[in-house]
């Protein structure tokens, strides 16, 4: 089953076209990378996706159900109602953590669930403390962000995205604002994502990870998907243009 959709998607910013026609679909459990140089239009793409941008043309959906399209050169969203049940599909991890400073961790993660999906606190906390346990912060539940490592503030932030059970998590660069070390704390749990067959997008410039974890990576630049397959076919048979591109990468 197609979980995300997009079609000829279209953005543009005070007359600069950052994204110019991309179509792309994810398949239910599959881990799709995206790389590409800054200003490709990676990010842009996440939050037209997750709809923290609108499109200017074409059309976005998510399991069969259409949150935009275009008509007559104009593109139209669904009802606020309609949209409120479609973004329950998706969560998106930022990188910049975006953790509430004044709540503790447990906070951070119940909060969504009990404020905007109405989940009764006594199972928002038993989701909370699940998560605490699967992502190695059950004895953090107490602290607040800024007693945390980036790392560890990553995986809060990953632990609050997955306690409203999204069927897609989007995640924007998850390790660039983390030193070596760190980063493998957060790659560690994407990798264990993965292998429960989580279905994730991922912008990342972490070209190894995306090599061992991917089903399919896409190659972004000057706004268009200039290539996309397997790692072994991007990796293995790269054109000119991405073979420069991985090739400024230690592998």
């Amino acid at each position: 089953m197609k979980y995300l959709e997009m079609e000829h998607v279209k953005k543009t910013f005070d007359h600069l076209e950052v994204l110019k026609d991309i179509s792309l679909s994810v398949e239910e459990g599959e881990v799709v990378s995206i790389i590409g140089p800054s200003g490709s239009g990676k990010s842009t793409l996440l939050r037209c996706a997750t709809m923290l941008e609108r499109i200017d043309g074409g059309s976005l959906s998510y399991l069969g159900e259409r949150a935009a399209w275009e008509e007559n050169g104009t593109c139209i969203y669904a009802p606020k109602s309609e949209l409120k049940r479609i973004r329950k599909n998706y969560g998106l991890v930022f990188q910049s953590f975006h953790l509430f400073p004044h709540f503790s961790v447990l906070k951070n993660i119940m909060d969504a669930p009990v404020s905007v999906d109405h989940v009764p606190k006594a199972e928002a906390l038993e989701r909370a403390e699940k998560l605490l346990v699967q992502l190695g912060l059950e004895d953090k539940k107490d602290a607040y962000p800024y007693q945390l490592s980036g790392g560890q503030q990553q995986r809060v932030s990953i632990a609050r995205a997955l306690a409203l059970q999204p069927r897609i998590l989007f995640f924007d660069e998850p390790t660039s604002a983390l030193d070596p070390e760190l980063t493998g704390e957060v790659l560690k749990v994407i990798r264990e994502l993965a292998d429960a067959h989580m279905t994730m997008i991922i912008v990342t410039h972490e070209m190894q990870f995306a090599r061992e974890l991917s089903d399919r990576i896409i190659f972004m630049e000057g706004g268009v998907i200039r290539q996309q397959g397997t790692p072994e076919q991007l990796f293995g048979n790269p054109d000119e243009r991405v073979r420069e591109f991985i090739g400024k990468f230690q592998m």
